[in-house]
């Protein structure tokens, strides 16, 4: 799984340009696959027959694309002025590198000394911001790039202190990895593996995928919030790095299905899986697109601890890596076993 993670964290896919994550992803589907599919908006739906037929059509899903950058309009000393594509908090983004194809760039800022006390005082604003990519002037800019074109966070993978990983999109790149090796091993049931667009713009992919497929049952992967940080209260923290895979019962978009979390959480504490939930009712998933489909779907979900989510410094840990795929392979299995899901 780690090979696939690492190779999708360095791809560029911000929401409505996921075009080199969806690649990727089906070009390693490809040799596993019964059935592959995309649609207008972009979604990959890849069906594999599992070890088991339940008659039910069964959904894994996670999203390919990412926060990140798009071009409102060049300045006439060759800077840019930019919109985010999803929820980005302004205070990461200032000295940061980012990317516009083989364009690299700078988030710059109003140099501190020559701001007055009110304006330290306060957050800055996107419209405070330019990216600087090293233009001599409009015309210089102009020939690199275009009002309309999408940039990510250039950010590497690193594996730092003990058992963290550092990297951009871990949200929702771990979830793709995690879908990929299942595809590849073999679901323990007949399985569609959904790799949805725009989830960070409005979970938009997920509502077209899910009337596509009209599924009877789905587990989102994700990544979510950590705030274990030490001037955090505990009620606040939402959840922990290294606290195990995060079951919520409830965010901002969906009420997950009573009997999949109770699923989910007694699937893990059968086979020794460190497991927690979210301590605040806060986020949301394709989970809220997905259970309002048609005439409804139950779905439950699985997410990875992220500390510093929707920045270019996302931060996991390896073990919580390891409880999210074990936990999603569990999840298949338990549909195989069960008669009542």
């Amino acid at each position: 799984m780690f090979e696939s993670f690492q190779a999708l964290c360095a791809l560029p896919g911000p929401s409505g340009a996921e075009d080199a994550v969806r690649d990727y992803l089906r070009s390693q589907a490809a040799p596993y696959a019964d059935e592959i599919l995309t649609d207008p908006m972009g979604n990959l739906m890849v069906f594999r027959k599992g070890r088991k037929s339940t008659g039910k059509t069964v959904m894994l899903a996670a999203h390919m694309d990412e926060v990140g950058f798009i071009v409102k309009r060049i300045t006439e000393d060759g800077m840019l002025k930019f919109g985010f594509v999803g929820g980005v908090d302004p205070r990461v983004v200032i000295g940061r590198r980012v990317r516009f194809g083989d364009t690299i760039g700078v988030v710059g800022i109003k140099a501190v000394h020559l701001t007055r006390a009110a304006e330290r005082r306060t957050m800055p604003k996107t419209d405070d911001l330019y990216i600087d990519i090293g233009a001599a002037g409009k015309a210089s800019a102009e020939a690199q790039v275009s009002p309309g074109d999408y940039g990510v966070f250039d950010s590497g993978f690193v594996a730092f202190g003990d058992g963290l990983i550092k990297s951009k999109a871990i949200d929702d790149r771990l979830g793709c990895a995690v879908l990929l090796t299942i595809l590849q091993e073999q679901p323990a049931v007949d399985t569609w593996f959904c790799f949805t667009v725009q989830e960070e713009v409005g979970t938009r992919g997920a509502a077209t995928a899910c009337y596509r497929l009209k599924p009877d049952v789905c587990l989102v992967v994700e990544s979510t919030t950590a705030a274990d940080l030490a001037d955090v209260p505990a009620h606040k923290q939402v959840c922990a790095v290294r606290g195990g895979a995060v079951i919520p019962f409830m965010d901002r978009g969906t009420i997950y299905d009573a009997g999949l979390f109770s699923l989910l959480r007694d699937a893990a504490d059968r086979r020794g899986i460190k497991w927690q939930t979210k301590h605040m009712v806060a986020g949301g998933t394709d989970a809220g697109r997905i259970h309002q489909s048609r005439a409804g779907v139950r779905v439950g979900a699985v997410a990875l601890p992220t500390r510093y989510i929707h920045s270019p410094a996302c931060v996991g840990a390896v073990e919580d890596m390891e409880c999210v795929m074990a936990l999603t392979r569990a999840f298949l299995e338990e549909i195989g076993e069960r008669d009542d899901v």
